[in-house]
């Protein structure tokens, strides 16, 4: 699959990285020489491991340590040539381009054009010309001529082929998404994972489980967390279904294979629930000492905050309780402490964003309708204002921000005046 980027990989690196892709061609860090056999082994060997499809992402502009391009018809020919396996061509081209702006997007021109508003009225005839960019989560303003002599250096670098500088240059979140992508698409753990006999090295025996409800991207995370360990030398072990899991002995050591396709796949594979440890913290203990546990990650929302909390002030009485634990914070509603984003947060908006569009589009050909969308959030108001800000909608009502019947009577006020002057279907206010 070839993916548009104008000679620039970011598009090549992030899609390898969400779907799990066997090899991604860029032009800051070229493919080296042998290329061809490289790509030829790797889709053998997955394919010994059971895999019966393999994507390949190459951007636009790919090319190898000498400067040669690599285009989607040279990768076919090898392929074909020395594996003789059924190989598509899809160059996406401007069909990038297309479709309805995902929730993030639509978003991020709402906070980067109002931000190029407040630009504009601080201007003075002598303020140099900026660019809105964001940094972190923050919209800021950076130097036009800044951002262009960025933009000159990358392509020095390349012409220099100083690829480190390259790769440095598109910023730390490319840099790090492609270390993150080459390491998680190895086949197996690097050499220094093994000893002389080629049995593992004499690592930690880490340990991962879910507390909560389910949500997107908690597979990703498993699959990241254990192949990150097993690179190092480390033991991995999966509890499934959550405490309950733990406290039955549900629990077995996964391999690097185990995780193969996780990336993409909704839901919580290990099984997930809302249990607690609660007054069975004694068991869990036993369960530790049984299986040597010496790292924890727990995965969830406010349950799995919970259930480390519960567990570390367990200390004092349970000694086993006195090892690393670790909570990634996943949840649709987004309303943990500590992060501006859980796994599973832009999802849901996406789904109810595009559940919004359906509805505007049904109510096109109908007049004097109005719809009431009701998203989740567990008082937390992070989907219903998001949600309304990239669907458009008339009003966003949120537990955080106090209104009355005076306010809702002020909205259907403003709704039939809108039907009124023949506007159903557009938003001004959100």
């Amino acid at each position: 699959m070839e993916v548009m980027g104008r000679h620039c990989g970011f598009l090549a690196v992030f899609t390898a990285l969400s779907t799990d892709a066997t090899y991604c061609f860029i032009c800051e860090e070229p493919a080296p020489l042998n290329w061809d056999k490289k790509i030829c082994e790797k889709i053998k060997e997955e394919r010994k491991s059971g895999q019966r499809l393999n994507i390949i992402i190459v951007a636009e502009g790919a090319i190898d340590r000498e400067g040669q391009p690599i285009t989607a018809e040279l990768v076919k020919k090898v392929v074909v040539d020395n594996l003789q396996q059924d190989t598509r061509i899809t160059v996406l081209g401007h069909v990038q381009r297309g479709g309805s702006p995902s929730a993030f997007d639509r978003i991020l021109g709402c906070r980067m054009g109002a931000e190029a508003v407040m630009a504009l009225m601080e201007a003075t005839p002598e303020t140099e010309p900026c660019v809105v960019t964001l940094d972190g989560n923050q919209a800021v303003r950076l130097p036009l001529m800044e951002c262009v002599r960025r933009t000159k250096a990358v392509a020095q670098a390349m012409a220099d082929k100083n690829w480190d500088l390259a790769v440095q240059l598109r910023g730390r979140s490319f840099a790090r998404n492609l270390e993150t992508y080459k390491m998680l698409t190895r086949l197996k753990p690097p050499k220094e994972a093994f000893d002389a006999s080629g049995r593992p090295t004499e690592g930690y025996t880490l340990a991962v489980m879910h507390v909560g409800a389910p949500a997107c991207g908690m597979n990703a995370a498993v699959r990241s967390f254990v192949r990150n360990c097993i690179y190092r030398g480390d033991t991995v072990l999966g509890i499934h279904d959550g405490v309950e899991g733990l406290i039955s002995g549900n629990i077995a050591k996964m391999e690097w294979s185990d995780v193969t396709g996780w990336v993409g796949q909704g839901g919580a594979f290990l099984g997930t629930k809302r249990t607690l440890p609660g007054d069975k913290k004694a068991e869990i203990a036993a369960r530790i000492k049984q299986f040597n546990i010496q790292g924890l990650l727990i995965i969830g929302g406010f349950e799995a905050y919970q259930a480390g909390l519960e567990l570390y002030d367990g200390r004092s009485n349970f000694p086993e309780f006195n090892i690393p634990m670790v909570v990634i914070p996943s949840t649709i509603s987004n309303n943990v402490p500590g992060t501006d984003f859980s796994l599973g947060a832009d999802t849901a908006l996406n789904e109810i964003t595009e559940i919004c569009d359906r509805i505007r589009q049904s109510a096109q050909g109908t007049k004097r309708r109005v719809f009431v969308v009701e998203t989740m959030g567990g008082y937390c108001g992070y989907l219903a204002t998001l949600a309304g800000l990239a669907g458009g909608a008339d009003a966003a009502y949120i537990y955080e921000e106090k209104f009355s019947i005076k306010d809702l009577q002020q909205d259907v006020y403003h709704m039939a005046s809108k039907m009124t002057g023949g506007n159903t279907t557009r938003s001004h206010t959100p």
